[in-house]
């Protein structure tokens, strides 16, 4: 009898333990990361924002791309204030120019994106589900296009100054981030697609 209740006790708290772990957002966090190209980076990004995101598969992926939006805002502006100094090589120069250009697109793709998928919260049939989260990966996809544009363009040994440094070391954290809400966005396409739902969790 005593080996019974230890065994029905031992059961239950790893049943009471498996609730907390599910229930715990950032455990939600963590296991929805493993679904990206950068899980590390995920985690440590959107951990801050545990209690925003809850256990919403929506607000995870939304949250991803506020921050994807957010460091290429900050990119471009970074990139903006170096485009101004002067010592820069012209191929460099150039290079900058076209990456202030494509950041510029990137930084409106993503906020479209943003803008389409905070729409999903209300009601929509599995047709306009899909039109809505297929725009959504194509504007996702495009930025992420960009942002590998403007790594591209610093490539060659004739670009090894401080600039190519500088701009690559900044555009490729924003493409790390950007890839990750993709997977993020996509993750939440796949476990809601065939809903018809009021209120997406």
């Amino acid at each position: 009898m005593a080996k019974f209740s230890l065994y029905l006790l031992l059961l239950l708290s790893s049943q009471y333990m498996l609730v907390i772990a599910n229930s715990d957002p950032t455990n939600f966090i963590k296991t929805s990361c493993r679904a990206t190209r950068y899980p590390a980076l995920c985690i440590h990004s959107l951990l801050t924002y545990a209690t925003t995101i809850r256990k919403s598969e929506l607000q995870l992926a939304q949250v991803a791309l506020g921050i994807s939006l957010s460091r290429a805002r900050s990119a471009s502006s970074f990139i903006s204030k170096l485009a101004k100094r002067r010592g820069t090589k012209s191929r460099e120069y150039r290079a900058t120019k076209d990456c202030i250009e494509i950041m510029g697109d990137t930084v409106y793709q993503l906020s479209r994106s943003i803008k389409e998928l905070g729409g999903m919260r209300r009601r929509f049939n599995g047709q306009d589900f899909a039109w809505h989260v297929s725009n959504v990966q194509t504007w996702v996809s495009a930025a992420l296009t960009n942002e590998n544009t403007c790594i591209d363009g610093f490539s060659g040994p004739a670009m090894n100054g401080n600039a190519k440094v500088a701009i690559r070391k900044r555009v490729l954290n924003v493409a790390q981030v950007t890839s990750n809400a993709l997977a993020l966005v996509n993750r939440f396409a796949d476990r809601h697609g065939g809903e018809e739902t009021t209120n997406l969790p």
